[in-house]
């Protein structure tokens, strides 16, 4: 029987961690028993720990980990390296904030065994315009620096095999900031064996967004320094 690791990284998500851990434990069921919810917890100031430590008392499969630092990408990095580590068959990823729905998990699981990974592509973004630009953006940077056209290069609904994470993951840095892009695009130019399969994506379900457009402009530009960087290792 496969073992799932479900990951999500959290940040000052006291609105909706509880709903959101609640909605996806159950997807552990009819999995093996080492399977686990991983949420990576490190740095919020609102009541997002306690109410995780809370829940580990019901829900005994899942685990917290705290010492990731704050950002999202590093929480992404600790989160799938601890996944590896432990041995996991396949490696789920979705956030915290109640914007993905577990209701479309089941189509991925389906087909695991027909494709490396499985990747999200949202139909409409509940988050706003702004985002939605954003994406657009990013994947016109692909094609250009990269040489890759993918439909959604940061999809936060993702099902790999962990073995195929494993593969890639190692050509980061621990505190790199874009993850699921830089998997998605490695996927992409190696022609790994991967599907985009549409999904929803709901708007933040509670709380503040930590991310605005100022920082997502900063993200950018540290983004394209480091594709550059990148780029000379897969391109030499």
């Amino acid at each position: 029987m496969d073992s799932l690791y479900l990951v999500m990284p959290a940040y000052n998500e006291a609105e909706n961690i509880e709903a959101v851990v609640t909605s996806w434990y159950p997807l552990l069921e009819g999995k093996s028993d080492e399977s686990r919810l991983v949420v990576a917890d490190s740095g919020s100031t609102d009541d997002t720990h306690d109410i995780l430590l809370r829940l580990r008392e019901k829900y005994p499969k899942l685990e917290i980990l705290s010492d990731t630092g704050r950002q999202h990408g590093p929480k992404l990095m600790a989160l799938y390296g601890y996944a590896v580590e432990c041995g996991a068959d396949y490696i789920f990823q979705t956030d915290s904030d109640g914007q993905t729905d577990p209701g479309e998990f089941d189509a991925f699981w389906k087909h695991r065994k027909k494709y490396d990974a499985i990747i999200g592509k949202r139909r409409s973004r509940g988050d706003g315009i702004s985002r939605k630009f954003v994406e657009r953006v990013l994947c016109m940077l692909l094609r250009v620096i990269f040489k890759v056209s993918v439909p959604d290069a940061n999809a936060p609904f993702r099902l790999m095999k962990a073995e195929l994470v494993d593969k890639y993951i190692k050509r980061l840095p621990k505190e790199y900031d874009l993850p699921n892009v830089m998997l998605t695009t490695y996927f992409a130019y190696y022609k790994e064996n991967i599907r985009f399969v549409n999904i929803s994506f709901r708007p933040r379900q509670g709380g503040v967004n930590s991310l605005n457009i100022p920082k997502i402009v900063k993200i950018g530009c540290k983004a394209l320094r480091d594709f550059a960087i990148l780029r000379k290792d897969m391109f030499k």
